[in-house]
């Protein structure tokens, strides 16, 4: 999961701003506002919607007196709901005039962080969309999803390629248990991992002087990691413990959370746009926007990026195994079976959209989520958890990650021209339509 927050520029800073008008005060409907009040606008909304909804608001890093402001007199959500309706045009007013095209993407990318808005305030209102109409509002996007009968022959090609009695999940889950991480060797195997992702990140992308995270392993969650980012290049990582914890999930989590996911991602935007560019907007980040889409696409196919074929393989069996008290001679049969399994991830999005959209009850969800991604009984219900919890959510991490492969990868580029891309659209205002040919 992600988590981001930024610092408001310094001349707000220094002009001892601490509230923001919201646009019924600051311009009258039909006259053109800035791309800059607008934003102002937008931070307050959000703020504001944040008291409607705890996890609104993923994080904010600006002036305490804007968020005690909000705290203090929000608005209602049918208010929120019409100023949204009315920033949107607002945008669309200013655009003609907009010349310069990172101004342009700026002013567009914030249009869709307040279609956004709208979408998750009718929802807190009681609206109930559909699963595709859910995901296209709150994330811009809707994503091309495969039939469960699509996996049935890997399913099948799994049967055989491991034997045994019972059904297929049990056998793969019984498999994959054999590599968990004993709890007391947890740390100095994430601390290790995390370091080969930032030292590989390094190579490629310069990370701002300073930056820093801590980590810390808790439980009682619905995922399995988070990244709370505290500004000033710092972040705070954390790893679910609930259940066992895999050796493949190490460079996993240490990649997505970490190095070149999360953690990287909010440093260079903190960097470029937020203070080099003073765009206040990056302030405040909503758990649900499209913003979303690129945050989880970007760290999951970071793994891969960081991570390129066998080369995993080698450093997990040369040096994590040993650190986890595991023996390396089975590191290989472990990576063959992820890469196996790891085709049906998509049935994940399945099966949320057939459960969010009536399509089946929550038992055969979880039979289903059983069947197709071979996962245990808790395992399942940690995943249809998440489903319940987030919704449409859910999409960010494969759609996104297909989205963002699809524009790293156009036309085979050698790894040096894969990184500069990964961090263009780490550091810009980035929408998933721009990430489409």
């Amino acid at each position: 999961m992600k988590v981001r927050a930024y610092i408001l520029p310094l001349a707000l800073l220094a002009s001892g701003c601490s509230t923001i008008a919201p646009v019924s005060d600051a311009s009258p409907v039909g006259q053109t506002m800035s791309i800059a009040s607008i934003s102002d606008a937008y931070i307050r909304l959000t703020l504001e919607a944040g008291t409607h909804e705890a996890e609104y608001v993923d994080a904010y890093y600006g002036p305490p007196a804007l968020l005690a402001a909000a705290k203090a007199n929000p608005r209602a959500l049918p208010a929120l709901i019409t100023e949204a309706r009315a920033l949107t045009p607002a945008i669309d007013a200013a655009l003609p005039g907009i010349k310069d095209t990172p101004d342009r993407r700026r002013a567009l990318a914030l249009r869709g962080m307040l279609a956004a808005a709208e979408t998750r305030l009718q929802m807190l209102q009681g609206r109930k969309f559909s699963f595709d109409d859910e995901a296209k509002g709150q994330f811009a996007t809707v994503p091309a999803l495969k039939p469960l009968a699509h996996y049935d022959a890997m399913l099948a090609g799994l049967e055989k390629l491991v034997p045994g009695n019972g059904e297929l999940a049990m056998r793969v889950d019984s498999f994959n248990e054999q590599y968990a991480i004993p709890k007391d060797r947890l740390k100095p195997v994430f601390d290790a991992a995390i370091a080969e992702c930032k030292r590989r990140t390094a190579r490629h992308i310069n990370l701002p002087a300073g930056e820093t995270f801590d980590m810390e392993f808790v439980t009682g969650k619905p995922w399995s990691g988070y990244n709370y980012y505290k500004g000033n290049y710092k972040s705070l990582i954390q790893i679910n413990t609930d259940l066992p914890i895999r050796i493949s999930r190490a460079v996993d989590l240490g990649c997505h959370e970490g190095y070149p996911g999360h953690h990287v991602l909010n440093l260079l935007v903190e960097e470029r746009l937020a203070r080099k560019n003073g765009w206040n907007e990056y302030e405040v980040n909503p758990l649900y926007s499209p913003t979303s889409v690129l945050s989880e696409g970007s760290a999951n196919y970071g793994i891969d990026l960081a991570f390129p074929a066998k080369e995993r393989l080698a450093y997990e069996r040369d040096v994590l195994y040993p650190l986890a008290g595991l023996d390396p001679n089975g590191a290989e049969a472990f990576w063959k079976m992820q890469q196996m399994t790891e085709a049906l991830s998509g049935a994940r999005l399945t099966i949320a959209k057939m459960y969010l959209d009536g399509e089946i009850t929550r038992p055969q969800a979880l039979e289903l989520t059983q069947k197709y991604l071979l996962l245990s009984p808790a395992r399942a219900e940690q995943s249809i958890g998440f489903t319940d919890h987030y919704r449409s959510y859910v999409i960010n991490y494969g759609w996104g990650k297909d989205l963002v492969r699809g524009y790293i990868e156009r036309g085979n580029p050698d790894e040096t021209e894969r990184w500069r891309r990964m961090e263009k659209i780490l550091s810009e205002p980035t929408l998933p339509s721009d990430l489409l040919p």
